[in-house]
């Protein structure tokens, strides 16, 4: 068996046209949609990318493995301690690991480990690469010049799986100046609308509209990626942010086509088993976050998902709609392969309904935030209720409830007029909550230490400053607001 898993950061479900989206970001990975699985409700349950590739590697959520944040203690997995024998397990139980037990070589080409000090996620792999010097800022091209060599090398022998990370979604846009402005032509997403823009302009928080690259417009990055906007003060800038980020779409869309004409080149693309997925999508301007991932919530949690399996051509072109966490995809790959789940993961296999050609998953997802905020999300039907813990500087409400059919894109709250959905979120969030605490890293709620510890790593030290930028921009209001919530920080 061969495996590729094309991970591209960042890249947000609703922004392919194989998910639905208007403009056309991605030909080469709607054709391979067309012939592959398309799971609609995947999730990563920890975000953003620290937290979600952690719990990719490991199988298990944020709160066992120990790793919500992007600093400070909640940044590292949980160690093993006295029970810890030779081999940890992380080494005997990580994804790749599992993987190697169907006798597959393993492969990571990606600056990860370096960008976020993560170097437990070569746990399994038997090989890493990565650009020099890359830290996350690496172009598709540069990327693939490895895949490339990679491939060359070893993707006529049998059994091999290959992680290939491309980031040209993330911010800052970086898309060379050669691919121009494909999308001047094309409508923006019609939700976001001048009133949206100016309402958020009025309001608060790092990535909102009025300072959309952190806590204050930086003259440094718009020079070096003039692609990515700093601030929102008109819809030419919401067009600015659109087409930067769908720009970068395109650009690892080609480059997924690169890799899978080499296969075909190669005389072994219909034999290879192929994963296009992310780490977790993306917030263009819903609740007031422009261009980044600091919320749990429905568009950063959710991630595309196409899978074809040589093995399972009975299943090739069907869509399913179940909800699943992504460390569920990875666990059923395990049992596609033969391997045993490890009874550690909380991860679980759907294997046995694919076979059967079921579309069988759970019945509620719980997802959470702890680098930019401290959120978990509940997803059930068709409703999405957050629990904010820390909100970040935005002053989200303490709860939140939406709407996904009638609102995609969060602009209306619903808690206050719908108190029998908001109990039945909290209870479902509840019964997680105790399940999950009894095997807690260290014993303790991260998020609960993130927030004793000062809060989220992005916007930790942060509050004197903005408070400051806050006044001198006409926003007293919230300056008054956060000082008297955050006054003992």
């Amino acid at each position: 068996m061969r495996i590729l898993y094309i991970d591209i950061d960042t890249l947000r479900a609703d922004h392919l046209g194989c998910y639905g989206y208007h403009r056309p970001t991605s030909p080469n990975i709607d054709a391979f949609a067309a012939d592959a699985m398309q799971f609609n409700n995947v999730h990563a349950s920890d975000t953003p990318c620290l937290p979600s590739r952690s719990a990719l590697l490991t199988g298990r959520f944020g709160i066992h493995n120990g790793v919500v944040n992007h600093g400070g203690t909640d940044a590292d997995p949980v160690i093993g301690g006295p029970e810890r024998g030779f081999w940890s397990e992380m080494q005997l139980n990580s994804f790749p690991t599992r993987i190697k037990r169907a006798g597959l070589r393993t492969c990571s080409i990606s600056s990860f480990a370096q960008r976020h000090s993560a170097f437990h996620w070569y746990a399994g792999f038997d090989e890493a690469q990565r650009v020099p010097g890359a830290f996350g800022l690496e172009t598709a091209d540069e990327v693939y010049a490895l895949a490339n060599q990679w491939l060359g090398q070893n993707g006529e022998t049998d059994n091999w799986f290959l992680h290939v990370h491309l980031w040209d979604p993330h911010t800052p846009y970086r898309a060379a100046a050669s691919y121009g402005e494909p999308f001047a032509d094309y409508d923006l997403p019609a939700w976001l609308t001048e009133a949206v823009r100016a309402a958020h302009w009025r309001g608060a928080g790092p990535h909102s509209a009025q300072e959309c690259y952190g806590f204050a417009p930086n003259a440094a990055v718009s020079e070096r990626f003039p692609r990515q906007p700093q601030q929102i003060p008109d819809m030419a800038a919401v067009r600015k942010m659109f087409d930067g980020y769908d720009t970068g779409v395109l650009v690892a869309d080609e480059y997924v086509g690169r890799l899978l004409n080499q296969l075909a080149d190669l005389g072994v693309l219909e034999d290879t088993a192929i994963m296009i997925s992310s780490d977790h999508g993306e917030t263009l301007g819903e609740l007031n976050v422009y261009g980044d991932h600091q919320t749990a919530d429905q568009l950063t949690t959710r991630i595309p998902m196409l899978l074809k399996w040589p093995e399972a051509p009975a299943l090739d072109g069907r869509q399913f709609e179940a909800m699943h966490y992504q460390i569920d995809v990875s666990a059923t790959i395990l049992e596609l392969l033969g391997v045993r789940v490890p009874s550690t993961w909380d991860g679980v296999s759907f294997a046995d309904s694919l076979n059967s050609g079921q579309d069988l998953g759970r019945s509620e997802l719980i997802v959470s935030q702890g680098a930019w905020t401290c959120q978990r999300g509940v997803r059930w039907n068709q409703n999405l209720l957050i629990n904010t813990l820390h909100d970040g500087y935005h002053l989200y409400d303490d709860i939140m409830l939406f709407d996904l059919n009638a609102d995609p894109h969060e602009t209306n709250n619903l808690a206050a007029s719908c108190p029998e959905l908001v109990a039945a979120g909290m209870e479902r969030l509840n019964g997680w909550h105790a399940e999950m605490m009894v095997n807690a890293a260290r014993g303790k709620d991260p998020l609960q230490n993130v927030i004793d510890e000062g809060g989220p790593f992005h916007i930790r030290g942060q509050l004197k400053s903005y408070l400051v930028r806050l006044r001198e921009t006409g926003r007293s209001d919230f300056a008054d607001a956060l000082q008297e919530k955050y006054e003992t920080l």
